[in-house]
């Protein structure tokens, strides 16, 4: 090698050495704070789901997971926050059953390819309650008056999870006319003022009301009976040939397009989560399924699995309702 094409050499490896001297190290993830959105108001079932979570995913990855709590459109609000955020991997959110119900109905606000889900951390049976001093201690009991009048139901709104199988009800016989409560206090206390006959609800919503002795409930749309506390006894509906089921759950989600590298870290640390004793005992308190939890690798399943549902039982009910 020539003199000169040595020094020409050793000049370009030196360049080279030095632009990657110079190069900026890449950041380590997550480096500040990632949102965690909330498609509903404070001290709601999802707000504590994600200020759980994130407590204890900040102590995992080091950085803080403030709550943005973004109401609206039965969760539609907060979802197109989500969306319109970067896929950085900084920005969260809880998808739950009422507003992913809304992808069964016609011109949904957005698809289910636009999210993906980390982990469904809570499924809690929903299902049909009454007054403790109401006329009706079964829903034998119910079923009997509903096929003679008319009973009101609250919900907490069409194109819901509890509108579809409401709907679907009514094609097995049963008169019942939907009121709409957009506010969860008022929907849970309608049944205590006179204002419904029946509520439609997941079971941890309601449980002051329960563990108080105020109201109770009657059937819930589950595949199994949920033997905990004072659901041991209650019927679900496969039992009375009813085949809906479309349990409350509560995914988190980030948007599509994240890096995979984020997804997995992010996904890995809600898994710790679902092992820790306080997540457990949020799930008791709530009076969850003990086991809701399902990872990222069948959370996709899971859900396309309910939304399947969801636009089977809502198209029957169109269908019998024409």
């Amino acid at each position: 090698m020539s003199v000169m094409r040595k020094f020409a050499w050793l000049a370009a490896v030196a360049l080279a050495l030095a632009a990657g001297c110079n190069a900026p190290a890449q950041a380590k993830y997550p480096d500040h704070p990632v949102n965690f959105i909330v498609p509903w108001g404070p001290g709601g079932g999802a707000d504590l789901l994600a200020r759980t979570a994130g407590k204890i995913m900040a102590q995992d990855l080091g950085v803080s997971f403030p709550v943005l709590n973004v109401p609206g459109a039965t969760g539609v609000v907060g979802m197109t926050k989500l969306l319109t955020s970067p896929a950085d991997g900084y920005t969260l959110a809880v998808l739950i059953g009422d507003t992913y119900s809304l992808l069964s109905g016609p011109n949904p606000a957005f698809t289910e390819s636009q999210v993906i889900p980390l982990a469904i951390m809570i499924q809690q049976p929903s299902g049909y309650y009454v007054n403790v001093n109401s006329p009706w201690k079964s829903w034998s009991d119910v079923v009997k008056t509903a096929k003679e009048r008319t009973l009101k139901v609250a919900t907490l709104g069409f194109g819901s999870a509890d509108d579809i199988t409401t709907s679907y009800l009514r094609t097995k016989g049963l008169k019942l006319d939907e009121v709409p409560y957009a506010k969860p206090g008022l929907r849970y206390t309608s049944i205590l003022g006179g204002n419904a006959d029946l509520l439609y609800e997941q079971t941890g919503d309601v449980r002051s009301y329960i563990d108080g002795n105020k109201i109770k409930p009657l059937i819930l749309f589950y595949p199994r009976r949920l033997d905990i506390g004072p659901f041991k006894n209650v019927p679900i509906g496969k039992e009375y040939g009813y085949d809906i089921t479309l349990p409350q759950f509560r995914a988190i989600v980030v948007k599509a397009g994240t890096p995979p590298d984020r997804v997995k870290l992010l996904a890995d640390a809600l898994q710790k989560v679902a092992q820790t004793a306080e997540f457990k005992s949020y799930l008791a308190n709530q009076y969850a399924d003990p086991n809701s939890f399902i990872p990222m690798d069948g959370a996709r399943k899971f859900m396309d699995a309910w939304l399947a549902q969801a636009r089977k039982f809502r198209g029957e009910a169109k269908m019998g309702a024409k």
